[in-house]
């Protein structure tokens, strides 16, 4: 974990590993990287925006938890971003397996669990209100 951390910061080290692969593979690799953290600011742009445009929830501070969920799920995504870039990059260097991932499914997850929130929400509302 320690050493994986030390190639987010020095990537050049990735250099010494393995065989130098097709440009093509690296550069496809970074092009996810860089899909990854749009989709990172994204979330970071919803938890702040829902922070400070959304009118208060009907149920207390969901509107809060809400956005410092989307805020946190940016964050791990820009985090996951970096170390898939360099495992993957490694992986590629030295002709193996590409590392397997289970957060795209938990992002998923976060994302559909979050939406159900805010339609049980808005639910709510139209029965308080009707």
């Amino acid at each position: 974990m320690r050493e994986t951390i030390r190639q987010w910061w020095n990537p050049e080290r990735l250099h010494q590993v393995g065989t130098r692969p097709d440009y093509r593979f690296s550069l496809a690799n970074e092009r996810t990287f860089l899909a990854w953290l749009r989709t990172g600011l994204a979330l970071i742009a919803g938890g702040l925006a829902i922070a400070q445009f959304l009118p208060p929830l009907p149920l207390a501070h969901l509107r809060e938890a809400i956005s410092v969920a989307l805020l946190v799920l940016g964050g791990a995504v820009a985090l996951h971003a970096v170390d898939r870039w360099v495992r993957t990059e490694r992986a590629i260097r030295l002709g193996t397996e590409l590392p397997p991932s289970r957060f795209p499914a938990l992002l998923a997850l976060a994302v559909a669990v979050g939406a159900l929130l805010l339609v049980a929400t808005v639910l709510l509302k139209v029965v308080r209100s009707g």
